[in-house]
């Protein structure tokens, strides 16, 4: 791997995982985007050669070009690289490069909390000193990074299946959380279309153990036997009794196969974060990792980045940021803000990611507030899309008796939010788009209001 890897679009989350992972690896790494991030900065830090802006002058001769999904054909760095007769790897096939290590490649995928259970994996592998070799799509805070080469004992990374690149891996261990209808883009006939391409994936897995949720719908369609499963309510090999809730953890027993293997503190709320805490036991138990080994390291565990993050605390109030675009892990994120806080005023902030999205899935969205006190709909993230008739914020908030909409920027989404809360009201952020900024914005009008007090 001695030759330059160039990423078309590197600051994203996934395309940065695997630029940094490169670059730890000792690669030469060059890449571009059309505006500069986060992620990129850390990048430079790192050696990478970083362009803002498309241009074939960016592209190194002798590269492997990297993209995504999102990257057009007409773009003049892949033309190029297409005209000079340059490998050209899409990410999905750079992480299966990658994942062909010594050790035990350890693979956890689903269409909800993918990011978690991998994220978790990795955190509590590397805090055990086990040094494991990770990609996944979020930050882990206590890890501040998205990947890390070290050993090939483990090697850890999350496999997505929105564009159904998932058959491309071969992991020794895969976990499938759950199961449901998204993605609609790629997934025509829906749920039926998820199914089939994870019976076909399965199918052709050789010398693959499979672990999977036996209290989820969306599994249990894929009839599945000969498997490792994890569960609360069904019959399964690991299971976890004896749940509590507090404000503060999440208490609960693991069982395999009827014996107490251990006990699990949590400091991540939900009855979804038992499930993801479950489904890691399950895989690192299966990969012959000591559990005593990982105990002490569950209650650290403060959640992945966008993953009810905390993100802000305005003289008692509290901001939460989470990715939830669906109508499940917007129901899960509610629920485990009110089971850990049955009294507090909670106000779902919610922007609409993608219009086809919020038109496939109306009606499951506007059943997935129960939960929440109050409703802010903000204007829908249009990620490129056309916008379609009849399907906005307007039409969606229509039905409920606690539910505005706020238009304009988020700054503009602060400004008239900021007013109607008071010390002790919880507000979470919802979507994948620039919703991940309402807390950032907040603490900005706070800090104005206070300036103008002085």
């Amino acid at each position: 791997m001695d030759k330059n890897y160039h990423f078309i679009a590197v600051g994203g989350i996934g395309m940065s995982g695997l630029a940094k992972y490169l670059l730890e690896k000792g690669c030469k790494v060059s890449g571009s985007d059309i505006s500069d991030s986060k992620y990129i900065s850390k990048l430079k830090e790192m050696g990478a050669d970083i362009h803002i802006g498309h241009s074939e002058k960016n592209l190194p001769s002798n590269s492997i070009v990297v993209v995504s999904s999102a990257i057009r054909a007409n773009n003049p760095e892949l033309m190029k690289a297409k005209k000079e007769g340059m490998p050209v790897y899409h990410r999905s096939d750079m992480l299966e490069k990658l994942s062909h290590v010594n050790g035990c490649f350890i693979g956890f995928s689903g269409t909800h909390g993918k990011t978690t259970i991998s994220g978790l994996a990795s955190y509590l592998l590397s805090k055990a000193g086990l040094k494991p070799s990770f990609v996944v799509g979020g930050i882990v805070p206590e890890l501040s990074t998205n990947a890390h080469y070290d050993s090939e004992d483990y090697f850890v990374a999350e496999l997505d299946e929105s564009d159904g690149t998932i058959v491309k891996y071969s992991p020794d261990i895969l976990v499938v959380n759950n199961l449901e209808a998204d993605h609609l883009d790629f997934y025509k006939d829906g749920f039926n279309s998820v199914v089939k391409t994870f019976k076909d994936y399965i199918s052709n897995l050789k010398n693959t153990k499979l672990i999977f949720n036996a209290d989820d719908k969306g599994v249990q369609a894929l009839n599945l036997s000969d498997s490792v499963t994890f569960g609360i309510k069904n019959q399964a090999d690991f299971m976890a009794r004896n749940i509590e809730f507090s404000d503060s953890y999440s208490n609960f027993d693991v069982f395999y196969k009827s014996d107490l293997l251990c006990h699990i503190k949590l400091q991540v709320p939900g009855v979804h974060n038992v499930y993801n805490s479950l489904a890691v036991v399950a895989a690192l138990y299966t990969a012959g990792v000591d559990i005593e080994k990982l105990l002490p390291h569950f209650s650290e565990f403060t959640g992945m980045g966008r993953r009810l993050q905390k993100v802000a605390d305005l003289d008692g109030i509290t901001v939460y940021d989470d990715y939830a675009h669906h109508p499940t892990e917007i129901k899960a994120a509610l629920s485990a803000l009110r089971t850990a806080n049955p009294n507090k005023h909670i106000v779902a902030v919610f922007q609409p990611h993608r219009y086809t999205r919020l038109k496939a899935f109306w009606d499951e969205f506007k059943q997935s507030f129960s939960d929440a006190s109050r409703i802010i709909v903000t204007d829908v993230y249009a990620a490129s899309e056309d916008s379609i008739d009849g399907i906005n914020s307007t039409e969606f908030i229509k039905g409920f008796d606690n539910a505005k909409y706020y238009s304009g920027s988020m700054s503009d989404v602060a400004k008239q939010l900021l007013p109607t809360l008071k010390s002790g009201d919880i507000v979470v952020g919802l979507g994948a788009g620039t919703i991940t900024n309402l807390g950032k914005e907040l603490e900005k009008m706070k800090e104005e209001i206070l300036w103008s007090v002085k």
